[in-house]
């Protein structure tokens, strides 16, 4: 089993930068990729950004590249999703996200089966 739980969303004005935490409880978590996805109401949740066990490879969603940052510590359990030059399009709840024993292509939901409650993101233009 692992709990995770994501914080640090808000409210910001457009070109702003808010930091999202993911703090992880549970089995060993260094050992899992974790992905964040967004969703906003009516729509489809969809794949923001990776980070791989060790934190050596990172990926992201054309939409965000070059705007957002993931990292992690895995000595802390925590994964972090930096963002900046914020749009009125990321408004969305985030949500982290870690495998079970499985695997998967790491931009699929349906390769994780842990999620955490969702932070609220919205940004005011």
């Amino acid at each position: 089993q692992v709990l995770l739980v994501e914080s640090g969303g808000g409210l910001v004005q457009a070109g702003g930068s808010l930091r999202l935490t993911c703090a992880a409880a549970g089995r060993a978590f260094s050992t899992s990729t974790v992905a964040w996805f967004r969703q906003t109401t009516g729509k489809e949740r969809e794949f923001v950004s990776a980070i791989s066990r060790s934190g050596d490879y990172t990926y992201y969603a054309d939409s965000v590249k070059g705007r957002f940052t993931i990292s992690r510590d895995n000595a802390k359990n925590t994964v972090w999703l930096q963002m900046s030059n914020l749009r009125s399009e990321d408004t969305a709840v985030y949500y982290c996200a870690a495998p079970g024993g499985g695997s998967g292509d790491h931009f699929a939901q349906s390769t994780y089966e842990y999620w955490g409650q969702g932070t609220q993101v919205t940004v005011s233009s």
